[in-house]
């Protein structure tokens, strides 16, 4: 379902786009740094300070409805060489255990300033990989 092609365009990327919608199918789009094990595309809520007390609404929307995409994508002066990559299927909001602590080991590895941020209490939010769409130069 993801080709070599689609893996290797998604690890040159630092950032995508994660899509949710409410249970009313109100979207909700953010900027999220990610990365992708097998056929799941982890990202974690990171430690910058949001709104005291108020749940994100990604995760509110993940919670009420799990359907979600994802896109990377790449923009160029050039345009024969603009290209994309979207993810769709279902989202879990893993709070605890060994795939949420195994997420958050390799964000951090792949990002350098989560190792600053305590995010050990904090979600990831596991996309299951169900399809994988391109256009372009990937």
């Amino acid at each position: 379902m993801l080709t070599d092609r689609q893996r290797r365009f998604l690890a040159g990327r630092a950032t995508g786009h994660l899509a949710t919608a409410s249970r009313d199918a109100i979207p909700h789009v953010v900027p999220v740094c990610f990365t992708i094990v097998g056929m799941t595309l982890y990202t974690a809520i990171d430690g910058k300070p949001k709104r005291p007390g108020a749940r994100l609404q990604r995760l509110a929307n993940i919670a009420a409805n799990p359907s979600v995409a994802f896109i990377a994508d790449r923009y160029d002066e050039d345009w024969s060489r603009i290209g994309w990559v979207m993810l769709r299927g279902d989202a879990d909001i893993l709070d605890v255990g060994a795939e949420h602590d195994a997420a958050q080991a390799i964000l951090k590895a792949r990002y350098r300033q989560l190792e600053r941020m305590d995010i050990a209490e904090l979600p990831v939010i596991a996309l299951r990989i169900a399809r994988a769409t391109e256009w372009g130069e990937i």
